[in-house]
């Protein structure tokens, strides 16, 4: 045994192991100097409908030397590095007329570096953009958007701000394009004047070959392409609605800081939903309904309003950690519950002051929020100022158990925070002072003003200060930066409401129930059931998860009979008066077994119940101006 143990010591101290030093990387500092020349950029989108763009770039130069070229990684809008340079195909780099050969960083694999031969005072890029790319990115044979910084390289060394460039894009026959560069409709080969970097990746353009456009206000357009030529048929009072969210802006911020602003909305079916951020414009997509069953969508028409005011929170006015001088430098998302948190709690808000969703589907979406935020395990090690990182902790990825992990809860759990100091402001002040004017102060400066002004933490609490002296330092610290808070629901409360449960869904989660296609027993069962009877999501320690059943599954029948919703919440009410358990046959994988769902308290749905006998405080929260 000795003489083993001495042989494998002796194999050992023979093992080879590498020592490594680290590389030396030489970075090139990032100068607020301005770029020699004009980079002209020509986009191809006459095979969008094959979901391929096609780039070429002018690139000056100032003699010979190494080049270093960046794809714009780091999106600040996007809070993480969405950007899509895997979708890059056929790159070449060429002066002169000879090809130049190039490589990728080893390290930053958004970097390329080529070397300048003598003689040459431009080169030129050409590529490819093959596929979808970004989330927000959408192309069908009818309609696509073009995000410039898909198609885009750009000199490294300076920031984006001081690189001019000169861009156009040849639109594919009989389609219609928006960009905030102008704000005007174009066909055809579009050219826009010398603009620089910042400013072009901040001016999508959405174009389709159904277009409709409507002068909202002064300044103020709202752009819509459609894949079904007749979800444009807006009325007069829906146009009149979106209207009044600009109306409500103005009365609340009392200045604009830009010349003119552009809403841009793709309808369709499938595909890019949601929306983007920019200065002067706003990338917005729905449903074919959201003209044509205006009654059935309100749940999906508070997007246009949020997006409108991140131009005065999150563009405009910025979180210091989101500001970076080009789109490599990693963004920090410390301040996500006041750019993305305040400005929910403000989409709806001016959702029930325009009058773009009815106020029982606004109190409705609170109702919802709460109950989530209520029942929502993860919360309890979880700090809310950890999820600001989830878009790149999660990037590309998924959550089997997001009441567990938590997720983006910076935007409506932060908009449940607002609204508690919304509402204290008001008790404190006898009515007399509001978040209003936290908005009009913080948000309403320097009219005209198309920069950047950054804020951090301490600006806010001066500035909340300012309206209502309160010890607001540790307000926020209490409800961001501690795992274990109470759920955020002190502004309902103090607002002359109260969370309670029915026995049928309230208006917004019907109609989000319908939009999303899926039976919402969360609060029931312990799950949302998408079509066919697969469990969308389970809530931990529910119902569904205590016995067992895993979030993915499909539950093929209940209590004897083939699956259907109404089979499901059927077999839900009539437990209430039953001692037997909820039987259900669940397919998980090639396995199907029988679990016994042991639930007996019936069909709950959140709603809000009024407690205050005179005018609540939150119905005045959500009066128009």
């Amino acid at each position: 045994m000795f003489l083993l143990l001495a042989t494998l010591m002796a194999a050992a101290q023979a093992e080879s192991r590498p020592s490594w030093t680290p590389p030396v990387r030489p970075e090139r500092p990032i100068r607020d100097e301005a770029y020699p020349g004009t980079i002209v950029l020509d986009v191809d989108a006459r095979r969008a409908s094959q979901r391929i763009l096609s780039a070429r770039e002018i690139i000056p130069v100032a003699g010979p030397g190494p080049l270093t070229l960046r794809y714009p990684q780091w999106l600040q809008a996007n809070h993480a590095p969405t950007g899509a340079v895997g979708s890059i195909a056929g790159l070449r780099f060429t002066a002169g007329g000879r090809t130049l050969a190039w490589r990728r960083d080893p390290v930053d694999m958004y970097a390329f570096h080529l070397d300048v031969p003598a003689g040459a005072d431009r080169i030129e890029v050409t590529f490819d953009v093959v596929g979808t790319g970004a989330g927000r990115a959408f192309s069908t044979p009818d309609l696509f958007g073009l995000q410039w910084e898909r198609v885009l390289l750009y000199p490294a060394g300076h920031f984006v701000r001081r690189i001019a460039i000169r861009p156009s894009v040849q639109l594919p026959d009989g389609m219609t394009g928006v960009s905030a560069l102008d704000g005007e409709p174009r066909t055809g080969r579009v050219a826009y004047p010398v603009t620089d970097v910042e400013t072009l990746v901040d001016s999508p353009m959405f174009a389709g070959r159904h277009f409709k456009a409507w002068a909202l206000r002064r300044g103020v357009d709202l752009n819509v392409v459609a894949e079904d030529p007749k979800s444009l048929a807006a009325t007069s009072e829906q146009i009149d609605a979106h209207a009044r969210i600009v109306d409500q802006v103005d009365k609340l911020v009392g200045t604009r800081h830009f010349d003119h602003y552009d809403f841009l909305l793709v309808l369709q079916e499938s595909g890019f939903g949601g929306g983007v951020e920019h200065h002067r414009s706003s990338e917005n997509g729905s449903v074919n309904g959201y003209f044509a069953d205006w009654a059935g969508t309100p749940a999906v028409r508070g997007l246009l309003p949020h997006e409108y005011f991140h131009s005065w929170n999150g563009k405009f006015r910025r979180p210091e950690p989101t500001w970076r001088p080009d789109f490599h430098v990693p963004i920090e998302n410390e301040l996500l519950w006041v750019y993305e948190g305040q400005t929910s709690f403000w989409d709806v808000v001016l959702s029930a002051r325009s009058g773009m969703v009815p106020p029982d589907v606004v109190l409705g979406q609170i109702a919802s929020d709460a109950a989530y935020y209520q029942a929502q395990a993860g919360r309890s090690w979880r700090p809310l100022a950890d999820t600001v990182n989830q878009p790149i902790i999660s990037y590309g990825g998924s959550q089997p158990y997001p009441s567990a992990q938590r997720g983006a809860e910076y935007y409506n759990e932060s908009a449940l925070i607002w609204l508690d100091a919304d509402t204290l402001i008001r008790e404190r002040s006898g009515g007399k002072r509001s978040l209003d004017d936290f908005a009009r102060s913080f948000f309403g400066v320097r009219p005209g003003d198309r920069g950047v002004v950054t804020y951090a933490r301490a600006d806010v609490v001066a500035a909340l200060n300012a309206v209502e002296p309160y010890d607001w330092a540790g307000f926020l610290a209490a409800r961001i930066d501690r795992a274990g808070a109470p759920a955020p629901l002190a502004g309902i409360e103090r607002g002359g409401y109260r969370l309670v449960f029915r026995d049928e869904p309230n208006p917004y989660d019907r109609s989000i129930a319908s939009l999303r296609k899926q039976l919402d027993l969360a609060y029931s069962l312990g799950g949302r059931v998408a079509a066919g009877g697969t469990l969308a999501e389970m809530q931990w320690d529910g119902p569904l998860f205590r016995a067992g059943v895993a979030s993915g599954a499909t539950i093929s029948a209940v209590n004897g009979r083939a699956y259907s919703d109404d089979v499901l919440k059927a077999a839900v009410a009539d437990a209430r008066t039953s001692r037997d358990p909820i039987r259900l046959l669940v397919r998980e994988g090639t396995r199907v077994r029988e679990v016994a769902i042991d639930y007996h308290a019936g069909l709950r749905w959140p709603w809000l119940e009024r407690t205050a006998k005179g005018p609540a405080i939150l119905d005045r929260v959500l009066a128009p101006l």
